[in-house]
């Protein structure tokens, strides 16, 4: 663990940054509910603006996410980690100062705006920054270590929100959020700026304490052709000879080619990419649907709704810093990414048959498997690519996910209002939610069964021709 200190300013701003983002999720649910329909358990108003908003800020993130990490590879972490820590101070600040009608659509208008720019940002760059400072053997721990750090965020801000009132929890959160931004900008050391690479913080055994080996220049090509399996690269994308340094390795705004191209870099990435989008798919669409749900079912508010969010939060965070350092090395992180989707499938299916109120406490314990998904996958990813193209790679993966932001409330929440409302055409409040698990179902056989066919994948691409291409690398 001594190892992980150099990391330890990036934990405390993901862990503040999560606090103060996580803490509001139980009482929004309450403040929505009043402002629209004031005394009732059950509004499709609720559900379909909820979805709606899901839907635009999935598809502004679909476009901002990619540019993101990759202007994070030119610019540095840190410059880019402080846009949208500052703009997501504004939602909360909104709604310390009030939570009528008027202060909720202001801040429904100022977090769909935001959001569109930032969900999901800081945590891509934190994958980034990770990447950048740890060894690939190591990779797939610390993103553990990552993810639980941001879980254990989430058990603390839930925690807090239980016995906060409504207007002490968003005027704690906006003073957090602040807080996270200030510690940042003070502490955090960037890893990449004017397109060079910095020593790793952490470094390889047989180097002193903070000493390391400096990283390859980024004036080695993005895609490299290796003829291995693993390949991090697709012959016909990229030149097979070390480009000069006049050429210019990055653009601001990758296109839709160039993610296509690296998606075809590797089979791998290319697997990853379409289980990430069918994970994304079922866990938009339940954060969607399940508190609304558990309104109308069992009549949750804010303090029933923060109670089984500390639930999944203690089981994820115990899970994610003790048990998954211990697993991945023995099972390695593509039998663990396995694991993880099939309790996600289980979990989720769980909730939908929900018969009484205690039943949705249970299915949060699983919590304790299936978080091994998210980080498993972005440490896939990160060793499909180089060094100098690890904010571009995890940021096509989020503008993935973000494409399955945008369908997921679209089908999920018409069916969750409808299925909740009296008009239901058969009586089964959790149809929407088990039309979720099927998403997750589908994640998890595609990503089996491309496990069982990636031996022989490897032997085709082991045996492909090097090719030349005349185009400028990208």
């Amino acid at each position: 663990m001594e190892k992980l200190s150099g990391l330890s300013h990036l934990f405390m701003t993901i862990f503040l940054h999560n606090f103060s983002t996580f803490m509001v999720i139980p009482a929004i649910t309450d403040v929505t509910m009043s402002a629209l329909c004031p005394g009732r358990d059950q509004c499709s108003l609720a559900i379909y603006l909820t979805g709606f908003q899901q839907a635009i800020i999935g598809l502004g993130t679909l476009v901002t996410m990619p540019l993101i990490g990759n202007m994070s590879d030119k610019y540095g972490r840190k410059v880019l980690l402080t846009v949208p820590m500052s703009l997501m101070i504004v939602p909360s600040a909104i709604l310390a100062y009030g939570r009528t009608r008027n202060f909720f659509y202001a801040y429904y208008v100022a977090r769909t705006l935001i959001a569109m720019l930032s969900e999901g940002s800081v945590h891509c760059l934190a994958l980034a920054y990770v990447a950048d400072n740890v060894p690939e053997s190591r990779r797939a721990s610390t993103f553990g270590i990552l993810t639980g750090i941001a879980s254990s965020a989430f058990v603390c801000g839930n925690l807090s929100t239980r016995f906060l009132s409504t207007p002490s929890t968003f005027q704690v959160s906006a003073s957090v959020a602040i807080a996270a931004l200030v510690y940042m900008r003070l502490f955090l050391q960037d890893s990449i700026i004017d397109e060079q690479l910095t020593t790793p913080i952490l470094t390889y055994k047989g180097i002193g304490k903070g000493k390391g080996k400096a990283i390859e220049q980024l004036t080695t090509p993005i895609l490299t052709y290796k003829g291995s399996g693993k390949g991090k690269a697709n012959a016909g994308c990229c030149a097979n000879e070390i480009p000069s340094k006049d050429v210019r390795v990055f653009k601001s705004a990758p296109s839709l080619e160039d993610m296509l191209c690296l998606l075809k870099s590797s089979v791998t990435l290319s697997q990853a990419a379409v289980v990430a989008f069918f994970y994304s798919l079922a866990e938009v669409g339940l954060h969607a649907s399940l508190m609304y749900y558990l309104k109308a079912q069992f009549h949750f508010s804010k303090d029933q709704f923060a109670d089984l969010m500390v639930i999944s939060g203690i089981a994820g965070t115990v899970s994610q810093l003790v048990i998954m350092p211990i697993l991945t090395p023995a099972l390695g992180e593509t039998r663990l990414l396995a694991v993880g989707l099939f309790f996600t499938c289980v979990h989720v299916f769980l909730y939908s048959i929900a018969w009484t109120f205690w039943v949705p406490y249970v299915a949060a314990m699983f919590s304790i498997l299936f978080v091994f998904s998210h980080p498993c996958m972005r440490s896939i990813v990160s060793k499909q690519v180089g060094s100098c193209e690890q904010g571009k790679a995890q940021g096509c993966i989020s503008g993935i996910s973000s494409f399955a932001n945008v369908i997921s409330p679209l089908v999920f929440s018409p069916l969750t209002a409808l299925f909740l409302s009296e008009g239901a055409p058969f009586p089964f409040p959790g149809f929407s939610i088990m039309c979720v698990g099927f998403a997750s179902v589908r994640a998890f056989t595609l990503w089996f069964v491309s496990t069982e066919q990636q031996p022989k994948l490897n032997l085709f691409y082991n045996e492909l021709p090097v090719i030349s291409s005349k185009r400028p690398v990208i």
